[in-house]
């Protein structure tokens, strides 16, 4: 069994924030997240965060979202306080009293570094049990391994020296290897150790690598793909990583039969669910738990947040969130759903129609100018251009429920709370406050007047 810690503990001043930096997103997850959802499928025996600036924020984000965590598979998350940030070292030292009864192997993990693949881990995993290392270090071998410490080895991949990038010779900066800042420890060995480390340096931290002379044998582990490794201490790498994601996302999705018009444009969170033959548009987002159904075409210039869209279905220049749009539907340009709305199969949402919390059954069409807020349509309704649901009294909403076949004129207002009933058709221009029986035509305007001979009288101010 292996025991993961997640050193979550720096405040990360060169992000510019008052939130830890662990805490900032990268797409639809925090960086300790992602590190987090990284070690699960490696069921490890416990899994401790090492917090310290704000820690109360990242334990709380974390329980907030513990939905990222397979609780059957996967220990209750613990954490533990560094209350002066002393390097890594000194991190790894607050667990000595949490782990005095352990005997098995701990990875360490850093909650800056979002990017790791878990078969990464458990290639380090596999890797540290197999040769019964004392110690097991993730390396990369970097095209510009500028700034980084030097790991070298000998044809084993034993691990004989470490050097940092300052100290480095002219011939010793021609090796590219460097240290990934990821290690698996057996940790009775490495908790003789921690104790007699020393803050011999400029820095007086305790760097955790100051124990690799201690531990024998250690071995380096190369990961195959170097961009995984990317650690974030600004605005800028979190932009990277970003990139870096975002790739990988959609190269995996092309590869399962999605077309990207042009990806460089587009955005899509690892939490989208693509069926095959989904097209997406040029400067389309789909973000959160959205899931797209096959066939459909998404965009251009479409926004799709926490929703589901059905088979063959068309978003064209459209913002849809928390809401669900069946088989078939043409949506936008320019619509608007939100708020849990639910259209159903073969409806028309078209030009500037917002629906709120509104539900629209099967082939029915807002085609133009409405809004459509805390209202139930039935099957085969037709909303008129500029029907509005008046739902809000200035205290409550109020609901507005129309029956199958039933028709809106141009310009009607329906004041809720009203119900239409079904084949009622609503005359244009009509403000409508009481409810229709089925079988109806309602006319609620005044009368049309006409004066014949009238016009505004002229004054002196207007000329």
């Amino acid at each position: 069994m292996v025991a993961v810690a997640i050193l979550a503990a720096g405040r990360g001043t060169r992000m510019k924030s008052d939130l830890p930096k662990v805490l900032h997103k990268l797409g639809s997850h925090t960086l300790v997240e992602r590190v987090l959802k990284s070690c699960v499928s490696i069921q490890p025996s416990r899994i401790i965060v090492i917090v310290g600036y704000r820690g109360d924020l990242v334990q709380n984000s974390l329980l907030d979202n513990n939905d990222n965590i397979d609780n059957d598979n996967n220990p209750t998350l613990e954490f533990v306080e560094q209350t002066e940030q002393l390097g890594t070292g000194h991190a790894i030292q607050q667990l000595l009293p949490y782990l005095k009864e352990f005997s098995e192997d701990l990875l360490v993990l850093n909650g800056d570094v979002p990017l790791l693949r878990p078969e990464t881990l458990k290639q380090l995993i596999d890797t540290h049990k197999e040769n019964q290392n004392s110690a097991t270090i993730l390396t990369a071998n970097l095209p510009n391994p500028k700034g980084y410490g030097r790991i070298f080895c000998d044809t084993n991949n034993f691990v004989t020296q470490i050097v940092e990038d300052r100290d480095c010779t002219t011939a010793q900066k021609q090796n590219h290897r460097v240290n990934a800042g990821v290690y698996c420890f057996n940790w009775p060995a490495l908790a003789k150790i921690l104790p007699e480390l020393k803050a011999d340096n400029d820095q007086k931290e305790y760097y955790l690598t100051d124990v690799v002379p201690f531990l024998n044998p250690v071995m380096a582990v190369d990961v195959n793909d170097y961009q995984e490794i990317v650690g974030i201490n600004d605005r800028k790498h979190l932009a990277t990583a970003y990139q870096i994601l975002q790739m990988r996302i959609k190269d995996n999705w092309m590869a399962a039969g999605v077309t990207l018009i042009d990806p460089d444009s587009i955005t899509i969170d690892d939490t989208v669910l693509l069926q095959r033959d989904v097209i997406i548009e040029p400067q389309t987002h789909i973000r959160g738990r959205s899931m797209i159904g096959a066939g459909s075409r998404i965009g251009p210039g479409s926004l799709i947040e926490n929703s589901q869209i059905g088979k063959n279905a068309s978003v064209l220049y459209s913002v849809i969130s928390d809401s669900v749009v069946s088989d078939n539907t043409r949506i936008g340009p320019y619509a608007h759903l939100r708020g849990d709305s639910q259209v159903g199969s073969h409806c028309r949402i078209g030009n500037f129609v917002e629906l709120k919390k509104a539900k629209v059954g099967d082939r029915s069409n807002a085609a133009h100018l409405s809004y459509l807020g805390d209202a139930t349509l039935g099957e085969k309704v037709n909303v008129g251009a500029g029907t509005i649901t008046a739902n809000y009294d200035g205290v409550k909403k109020h609901q507005t429920k129309i029956g199958d076949r039933s028709k809106t004129g141009a310009n009607s207002v329906l004041v809720a709370p009203v119900t239409l009933g079904e084949d009622v058709t609503v005359g244009a221009g009509s403000v409508v406050t009481k409810d229709v029986e089925d079988d109806s035509l309602v006319v609620a305007r005044a009368r049309q007047t006409v004066r014949k001979g009238w016009r505004l009288k002229q004054s002196e101010d207007n000329g």
